[in-house]
C-alpha cells in the first residue's frame, strides 16, 4: 500500500501543476550506446549542455537510459509498434502465445535460451512480466515527467502501471512506478493479481569523474490455477451452455501460485584519469556493481489432486522454496581513441537456494538448501573502426560448479538513412536452473536431486540482421543445443484418470535451431500493410524443441490527422497465424512448460480490431479482440493443451504523458 500511496501521490501533484507543453517536438530516436561492457560508462549521463534547461522545448531533452548505454526518449508519438507493445507486458508480444487471462503465463512460439552466467532459479513461468537488472530504466529530464498506463482487464480489474521521473539537478536524477493489476479471467479459478514497485536514481558529479546507479524493485506475481479443464470435448462442441466460460469443469479449482522477488542494486564508477577531448581522449576508471535479491515461490493447494499423482498430504498442501544471491563485481576499463576500449572484471557470486527440511526419497536424501560462492573473470573490448562498430567479451568461471563460460562478440555497420548490418556470435554454458536441479515437494513424484547427474547446458549461436528501409528487415539466427534440459514424462490427454507427472531431463543429442524472421511495411498514401512472418525449422533425433514451422502477422491500417490536425488516428485489422505443433504443456505445480506429443494446437486465425487516437501526449487504443469468435463457431484455438486461448472481449485503455 505504501508504494501505491507513493506513486498516486506522485501522479496527482504532477497532475495538479502540469503545464503540458504542445510544442513538443517529437522525435522517434535511438542512439545505442558505444560500450557493450558492464561498466558505468553505460550509466553516464551528458549534463553538459544547460540549454535544456534553460528552454526545454525538445522531447529529446527527456532521456532514458539502460545499463548498456542504449538511449530513448519520452515518446508520446502514435505508430502501429506502440499497438503492438499496448499489452500487459508492455513489449511486442509476436514470438509469445498469452493464456486466457490478462496476468496468466505465456506459451513461447520461438526458443529462447538464457545467456546469463549463472543459471535462474527456475519457475519460469512466472517471469514474464518480473522487472530483472535490465529492465529497470535511468531518467535524466529538465522537467518532472509523468505517464499513466491504464487497460481494462477481463470481468473485474484492471491494470494500471503509474510513473514519475525528475531531476532534483542537472547531476540528480530519480524515478519511481508502480504496476498494479488485477483481472478476474473468464474461466473458474484464474484470478491473477501483480504489483511491481521500481525506484531508480542516477547521479553524475558536476566534473564528470563520478558516477552511480543505484535502483530498488520489489515484485509479487500471484495467480489462481486450475490447470486448464477437465473436459475439452465440452469446450470445441460450441454448446451454448458452455458459453459462458466458468461452466467449464477445471482440473483444479483449489490451487495457486505465487513469487514474491525483492532486489537491491548499486553501481558506481570513478574516473582516475578523465579526458573531456572526444576526438583524443584516454580515460581509466574502476568501479563496482553490488546486487542483492531474493525470490520466493510458492505453490498452495487446499486438497490433493490425482493429477500430480501420489501426495504425502491429503490437504493444505504448500510447496516452497526460496534462493538468496548476492553479486559483487570490481572492474577497471582503459578507453583510448587508438586502442579503444578495454575492460577487465573480477564477478563474485554467492548463492543459497532454500526449502523447508531435509527429504529422503528411495534412499536418495534432498537438503534443505544447496549454497556455494561463484568466481568468475571477464574481459571485454570495444572500438569503432571505419563506419564497423566492434564489441565483444568473455567471462569464464574460476572457482564453482553452477556457472561455465560466456561469448559474444558483435560487429555492425551503419549506412545510408535508418539502414544498417547487424552480426554477431555466441557460446554459453552453465549448468541448469536451479528448480532442474533440486526440487522437494508435497507430491511424491516432484522430489529430485541433479546437483550431481546433470552436466552444463551448452548453447553456440549466430546471428546476422540487416536493416533495410526499403525492402525489409531481415533476421537470421542458427543455433547448436547440447545437453539441452527439459520437463517430460507419462502425460495423455486429460480426463477423470489421467495422471501428469513430469521430471527435469536432459537430452543427449544435439539441436539444431533455425530461425529466420522478416519485417516489411508497405505504406499507399494513408493506408498501410505491415507484415511480419518467422520461419522456424529444428533438426534433431527426438522431438524435444517443439516450435511451429512459420508464424505471422499481418495488419492493415488506415491512419489520418483530423479535427484541424488536433487529433491522429489510426485504425485497422491484425490477423496472427501459426502451424500446427506439439505446443507445451503448462504444469502449474512447478510453473514451468513440459513438452509433450499427444496434442497439437495452431492452424486457428486470431482477428483483432482497432481504432487508436492520439490527441496531444495522450494516447487512446480501443480493440475487439479475436472478433473472428462473433463470426466463427469452430472452438479449436488453444494456447496450450487443457488451456483454451481467450474468447472475443472489447478492451480499452490510454497512455498519458504529462510534462511540467
Amino acid at each position: 500500500m505504501k508504494y501505491i500511496f507513493a506513486i498516486v501521490f506522485f501522479s496527482i501533484t504532477t497532475i495538479g501543476f502540469a503545464q503540458i507543453n504542445s510544442d513538443l517536438q517529437l522525435n522517434n530516436v535511438k542512439t545505442k550506446g558505444t560500450s557493450n561492457f558492464y561498466t558505468s560508462d553505460s550509466t553516464k549521463v551528458d549534463t553538459t549542455s544547460t540549454a535544456a534547461w534553460k528552454n526545454p522545448n525538445k522531447i529529446t531533452d527527456y532521456k532514458m537510459y539502460t545499463l548498456e548505454n542504449d538511449t530513448t526518449y519520452v515518446d508520446t508519438s502514435l505508430t502501429i509498434l506502440k499497438n503492438y507493445k499496448f499489452n500487459y507486458l508492455r513489449e511486442d508480444d509476436f514470438e509469445l502465445l498469452p493464456f486466457s487471462n490478462v496476468g496468466q503465463t505465456y506459451n513461447r512460439l520461438s526458443l529462447h535460451t538464457n545467456t546469463d552466467l549463472f543459471p535462474e532459479m527456475g519457475e519460469t513461468g512466472k517471469y514474464f512480466s518480473y522487472f530483472e537488472v535490465e529492465d529497470v530504466k535511468y531518467y535524466h529530464v529538465p522537467t518532472p515527467v509523468t505517464e499513466l498506463f491504464f487497460k481494462t482487464t477481463f470481468k473485474q480489474g484492471q491494470l494500471l502501471d503509474a510513473s514519475i521521473a525528475f531531476n532534483t539537478s542537472k547531476e540528480w536524477s530519480f524515478y519511481l512506478a508502480y504496476k498494479g493489476m488485477r483481472s478476474l479471467g473468464q474461466y473458474d479459478n484464474v484470478d491473477a493479481t501483480s504489483g511491481n514497485f521500481r525506484f531508480s536514481s542516477n547521479y553524475h558529479s558536476k566534473n564528470d569523474r563520478y558516477d552511480l546507479k543505484m535502483h530498488f524493485v520489489g515484485q509479487k506475481i500471484f495467480n489462481q490455477q486450475n490447470t486448464g479443464i477437465l473436459n475439452n470435448d465440452y469446450f470445441t462442441s460450441g454448446d451454448e451452455d458452455f458459453e459462458d466460460r466458468s461452466r467449464l469443469e477445471v482440473i483444479t479449482d483449489d490451487a495457486d501460485n505465487r513469487v514474491v522477488g525483492k532486489r537491491y542494486f548499486l553501481q558506481q564508477q570513478y574516473d582516475l584519469v578523465h579526458s573531456k577531448d572526444s576526438t583524443h581522449y584516454n580515460s581509466i576508471s574502476i568501479g563496482n556493481r553490488f546486487n542483492y535479491e531474493t525470490k520466493f515461490y510458492r505453490y498452495n493447494q487446499d486438497e490433493a489432486s490425482d493429477y500430480y499423482g501420489d501426495a504425502y498430504l491429503s490437504d493444505d498442501l504448500e510447496d516452497r522454496s526460496k534462493l538468496r544471491v548476492m553479486e559483487n563485481q570490481a572492474f577497471a576499463k582503459w578507453s583510448n581513441n587508438i586502442i579503444g576500449d578495454l575492460g577487465f572484471k573480477v564477478i563474485n557470486y554467492n548463492y543459497n537456494y532454500l526449502f523447508t527440511s531435509i527429504t529422503n526419497i528411495d534412499g536418495i536424501t534432498i537438503p534443505g538448501n544447496y549454497q556455494g560462492n561463484e568466481t568468475a573473470l571477464q574481459a571485454s573490448y570495444g572500438k569503432k573502426i571505419g563506419g564497423f562498430d566492434l564489441h565483444g567479451s568473455l567471462a569464464q568461471t574460476i572457482v564453482g560448479e553452477l556457472g561455465g563460460t560466456k561469448f559474444y562478440a558483435e560487429t555492425s555497420y551503419d549506412f545510408g538513412e535508418d539502414n544498417s548490418l547487424l552480426a554477431s556470435v555466441s557460446a554459453n554454458s552453465k549448468m541448469p536452473n536451479f528448480n532442474y536441479l533440486m526440487y522437494q515437494s508435497d507430491y511424491y513424484n516432484y522430489n529430485w536431486y541433479n546437483v550431481d547427474t546433470f552436466e552444463k547446458e551448452e548453447s553456440k549461436s549466430l546471428r546476422a540482421a540487416i536493416k533495410l528501409k526499403k525492402i525489409a528487415n531481415i533476421d537470421f539466427e542458427y543455433s547448436i543445443l547440447n545437453n539441452y534440459t527439459y520437463l517430460a514424462g507419462e502425460s495423455s490427454e486429460v480426463d477423470n484418470d489421467s495422471i501428469s507427472v513430469v521430471a527435469p531431463k536432459q537430452y543427449a543429442g544435439t539441436i539444431n535451431y533455425l530461425k529466420v524472421k522478416l519485417q516489411r511495411e508497405f505504406k499507399v498514401g494513408k493506408f498501410a500493410l505491415d507484415n511480419t512472418i518467422m520461419y522456424q525449422q529444428v533438426v534433431q533425433d527426438d522431438d524435444i524443441l517443439n516450435v511451429p514451422q512459420l508464424v505471422t502477422r499481418n495488419t492493415f491500417y488506415y491512419e489520418t490527422p483530423v479535427f484541424n490536425k488536433a487529433l491522429f488516428m489510426q485504425t485497422g485489422v491484425t490477423l496472427k497465424y501459426f502451424t500446427k505443433y506439439y505446443a507445451n504443456r503448462y504444469n502449474p505445480l512447478l510453473s514451468e512448460f513440459s513438452i509433450q506429443n499427444q496434442t497439437k494446437i495452431g492452424e486457428y486465425p486470431l482477428f483483432d480490431v482497432f481504432l487508436d487516437f492520439r490527441i496531444r501526449q495522450t494516447r487512446f487504443f480501443f480493440k475487439a479482440e479475436h472478433i473472428n469468435t462473433l463470426i466463427s463457431k469452430d472452438y479449436n484455438y488453444y494456447s496450450a493443451p487443457n488451456n483454451p486461448y481467450r474468447d472475443f472481449v472489447f478492451r480499452f485503455g490510454l497512455v498519458w504523458n504529462l510534462f511540467s
